[in-house]
């Protein structure tokens, strides 16, 4: 058997391989790219959505009325009501839950009437009067809605309470907390996970039979 392998390669054309500094420089690059992936973030949230909206093209300024004050922000146009409140405004009481409609934890009042605001983008909503969890206190003093939640624990984690509380003022204000079976459908649109509806139907009845 012939044993005469060739020991060395023709190496390519010039035209099909990097040069040595093309090289250098893209692993440079790569490996920059890569730092700054698994870097942990040294900006707060603000100064990167603030870095980032510089870059983006469409931003533009927003003005909302939020608890009775004008309120002005950088966002494009496809920002959600719900993410505007919370990100660039930090009102963060109103919650992100399923992002998608169905669980009522972002439900804030516009014009009075309740939403879900993640379903709403920003910019429809310039020249409303916006109310979040945030704006039902008048100075100490807590909403009856708010104290009724308390009286009758109308909570346990928590975190859906912000949406149960203002969509339970929009019922009240409807007219569509006359019974508890009324009350039940007309606030079935916020999910409790830790089940605490009963407690939920007494306090908005309470502040029903009140009103």
């Amino acid at each position: 058997m012939s044993e005469d392998f060739p020991t060395d390669f023709a190496a390519p054309s010039s035209g099909s391989a990097p040069q040595d500094g093309t090289r250098r420089s893209f692993m440079k690059q790569a490996g920059g790219l890569l730092g700054l992936a698994l870097a942990p973030p040294l900006l707060s949230q603000a100064e990167r959505l603030t870095a980032f909206s510089k870059t983006v093209e469409g931003v533009t300024t927003l003005q909302l009325k939020v608890n009775g004050t004008v309120r002005s922000l950088q966002a494009e146009p496809r920002v959600s009501l719900l993410d505007a409140l919370r990100e660039y405004l930090d009102l963060t009481g109103t919650k992100k839950g399923c992002d998608h409609g169905q669980c009522g934890a972002c439900t804030v009042l516009v014009d009075g009437r309740r939403i879900n605001s993640c379903l709403s983008l920003a910019v429809m909503n310039q020249g409303k009067e916006i109310t979040t969890i945030e704006g039902l206190m008048k100075g100490e003093e807590l909403h009856p809605m708010q104290e009724a939640f308390l009286k009758h624990d109308g909570f346990q984690c928590g975190y859906c309470t912000p949406g149960q509380i203002m969509s339970g003022v929009a019922c009240v204000k409807e007219g569509h907390a006359t019974t508890d079976d009324q009350c039940r459908e007309w606030m079935s649109g916020n999910l409790c996970r830790c089940g605490a509806y009963p407690n939920i139907v007494a306090a908005v009845r309470e502040v029903a039979g009140k009103a």
